[in-house]
């Protein structure tokens, strides 16, 4: 079988499940206004077998200077798949309950520290519950350990001193992807400044998607952002988690992955000296 490396329709993942080699299954369900409501939801009904991905304990490293989600240390990213049983040649899966937005943090979170063969269920637990699957609330038993090693990859970040001078100057495009509102500087609730990095475009993660939660097909999500231009593009939203959600489309639509400006606007504007723009530019 072929690695799936971007996204997993729920009918080939209920076969996968049922196969002598089923692939690591990660819930990343999190609620922004509620921590521990993700996990929850988890304890209440999962897919089988799924172990769970906490958006702030997991998947990122302590607040602080570099944001509200910064990266966490690649070791421990490694450490922390190894010991859900996740090997060199383990087919991941990642799904939330939503269009897979914190699901894309750990396909990026992967796919960053070389592990190819990992996807997103398209659709989350809505296609998976309509393609006749079923939650689940009997725990997950603990993995054999698995055994990584981190590999060259093309995914790559942008720190805030790299974007302050592409924002200046103008030198790759900068692609915004909170919802339109806080982008235009009209509502913002979890930063103290509402607008966005100058020079900045507005792409709403959820515009990769149709209106069942699926992404769009690979030739339209090419065209879509063919429109930025052929340079480099760097991708941020509120804290570095829904960016990753553009470039698992871009990577879907058959092209390089953007770099991901990890800190993104709760970063940016940590220094009231930084530039903010609003309105439509």
């Amino acid at each position: 079988m072929a690695a799936w490396e971007t996204l997993v329709d729920a009918a080939t993942l209920r076969n996968a499940l049922a196969g002598s080699t089923p692939p690591v299954v990660f819930d990343c369900r999190f609620v922004l206004t509620d921590p521990d409501g993700g996990e929850a939801a988890y304890r209440d009904g999962h897919l089988p077998g799924a172990h769970y991905a906490h958006l702030d304990r997991d998947l990122s490293g302590p607040a602080g200077d570099g944001g509200r989600h910064p990266l966490p240390a690649a070791d421990a990213v490694l450490h922390w798949a190894e010991a859900h049983g996740v090997s060199a040649d383990t087919q991941v899966v990642c799904y939330d309950d939503g269009i897979g937005a914190f699901a894309a943090r750990l396909w990026w979170l992967l796919r960053w520290l070389g592990h190819r063969a990992v996807a997103v269920l398209d659709g989350g637990v809505s296609a998976w519950l309509s393609s006749g699957g079923v939650l689940v609330d009997t725990p997950t038993a603990p993995a054999l350990p698995g055994h990584l090693t981190q590999r060259a990859s093309g995914f790559q970040t942008r720190s805030v001193v790299e974007v302050e001078a592409i924002s200046a100057e103008g030198s790759a495009c900068l692609i915004d992807a909170r919802d339109r509102q806080r982008y235009l500087g009209e509502h913002e609730p979890f930063a103290p400044v509402a607008g966005h990095i100058p020079l900045a475009r507005s792409r709403p993660f959820p515009s990769n998607c149709d209106t069942e939660g699926r992404f769009h097909p690979p030739e339209r999500l090419r065209a879509e952002f063919a429109a930025y231009g052929e340079g480099e593009c760097v991708c941020y939203c509120g804290s570095g988690v829904t960016a990753c959600h553009n470039i698992l489309a871009a990577v879907h639509a058959g092209l390089d992955p953007p770099r991901l400006y990890v800190g993104s606007w709760s970063q940016w504007v940590l220094d009231p000296d930084r530039p903010v723009a609003t309105g439509a530019g």
